[in-house]
């Protein structure tokens, strides 16, 4: 690993950082860090590197990660029917995946943190006035008006608590049986369940259902943890810097620095500079990365970032989310798979079929087409097999809720319907049915 005697959790702040808000008031920001340094860890040591090893499975080909949630959080939608919604969907893909792909499925959210975003430009005009570009909930509010466009290092501190509270119900959930597998068939959402889709899944609930009876009939315990709770990690793009060292940790048990933000982080197209403060930063830290690799990629890059983050070449550390875009993945992705595997890196490979699929539809609505991202999803699949290299997740923008934002699916949303239920105050997301579906898909290809 890195030589901790160079690295400190601070030194990032000797390079440049990239996406940072502009604080208007240096002493209210210090007083925040200093306020969260002081805060519990909102994940642990022992949850990260029981990640880290399932994640070297996966770049084995042994399990598969699936990691999904909102694009960018937000402080007014941290509710608990909400929460429950979108765990409740990732449970359901990852039942599909395991039971119809008959392989584990590593359940990661986007989640309890993606509460800040990057942006092209530092402000914008909104009618006709420059204001501060919306950098998340964590750093300003969307409404366009100086004061609350104006980044407040206090909404950092209220992040922490709304990530705090999110784990907080997520452990619940996930550890006090409302993950237990024999109620897969109570998982389906309401206006999902008469769709194709949910008929599927409620098939598939049903066979799982007769599993559990049948081993109790013959005898076999189901009143154990792997039938009776999940594991459920947490991720977010590590974007802001001050709150990430805030919230960055000596593990007393090993003496390793760990970002207890969340389980894993990962680094975005914006901020992924070899000699960037992100990559400063994120080199020291013990928990699993990713790294978000687009189309534009240069190789010398990609593997001096490879061997900056991961020198050891630990599998399971370093995850490349490939972003191409269904057009241009024949190309793009299968040199890169060539010269790794040339090299030996040991790199979980996912899927990010939403970020370069994304286009204006003709009502005016940034739009992602269903089957564009599903051609993502195959194609990323069949370049690995072609290469000889493994497929080793997918990760997707994605909500519980019955919303109205990729076109396409089994229901075959149209353009003109994305204004019906269209939430998002970021990226468009798939819905509950649509990510069934999707998962279903997937599961046929894993079992390949």
């Amino acid at each position: 690993m890195v030589n901790t005697k160079e690295w400190t959790k601070s030194s990032w702040k000797n390079h440049t950082a990239l996406q940072q808000p502009n604080w208007p008031d240096k002493k209210k920001l210090d007083k925040v860090i200093d306020d969260l340094t002081l805060m519990p860890p909102l994940v642990f040591a022992g949850e990260i590197r029981a990640l880290k090893e399932m994640l070297g499975k996966a770049s084995k080909g042994e399990a598969f990660l699936l990691q999904g949630g909102d694009c960018s959080e937000d402080f007014s939608q941290v509710t608990a029917p909400n929460i429950r919604e979108s765990l409740k969907v990732l449970l359901q893909m990852a039942v599909v995946m395991t039971y119809a792909g008959g392989k584990p499925t590593i359940k990661v959210g986007r989640i309890a943190g993606q509460f800040a975003k990057p942006r092209s430009s530092d402000t914008e005009m909104v009618n006709g006035v420059e204001l501060p570009s919306y950098r998340g909930d964590m750093v300003n509010k969307v409404t366009p008006t100086i004061k609350d466009r104006t980044p407040n290092p206090k909404f950092m501190l209220k992040g922490y608590y709304m990530a705090a509270a999110t784990l907080n119900l997520l452990r619940a959930f996930t550890r006090g049986g409302y993950a237990a597998l024999h109620r897969v068939q109570s998982w389906n959402h309401e206006f999902v369940v008469q769709s194709p889709m949910g008929r599927s899944y409620d098939r598939l609930a049903r066979q799982i259902d007769k599993a559990i009876k049948f081993m109790n009939t013959i005898g076999i315990p189901t009143d154990i943890p792997q039938v009776n709770q999940t594991q459920f990690f947490t991720s977010h793009e590590a974007l802001l810097l001050p709150y990430e060292e805030a919230l960055t940790r000596i593990d007393s048990t090993t003496g390793g620095w760990y970002d207890c933000s969340a389980h894993m982080l990962w680094i975005g197209e914006r901020t992924r500079q070899v000699d960037g403060a992100h990559v400063a930063f994120l080199k020291g830290v013990l928990n699993p990365i990713g790294v978000k690799i687009g189309p534009n990629y240069d190789m010398d890059n990609v593997k001096q970032l490879i061997e900056t983050l991961n020198p050891e070449n630990e599998a399971g550390r370093l995850t490349l989310i490939t972003r191409m875009g269904c057009n241009n993945i024949e190309k793009k992705l299968a040199p890169l798979l060539r010269e790794t595997k040339k090299q030996g890196y040991h790199i979980v490979w996912n899927c990010d079929p939403m970020h370069a699929n994304t286009y204006t539809s003709e009502s005016g609505h940034k739009t992602r087409d269903f089957n564009d991202i599903l051609k993502e999803i195959t194609r990323f699949f069949e370049i690995h097999w072609a290469e000889g290299t493994i497929p080793g997740g997918v990760h997707l923008e994605m909500t519980g809720k019955n919303v109205t934002e990729c076109v396409g699916g089994a229901r075959n949303i149209v353009s003109e319907e994305l204004h019906n239920r269209y939430d998002t105050t970021c990226d468009p997301r798939l819905n509950a049915e649509q990510s069934l579906e999707v998962a279903f898909q997937i599961a046929d290809m894993i079992k390949h």
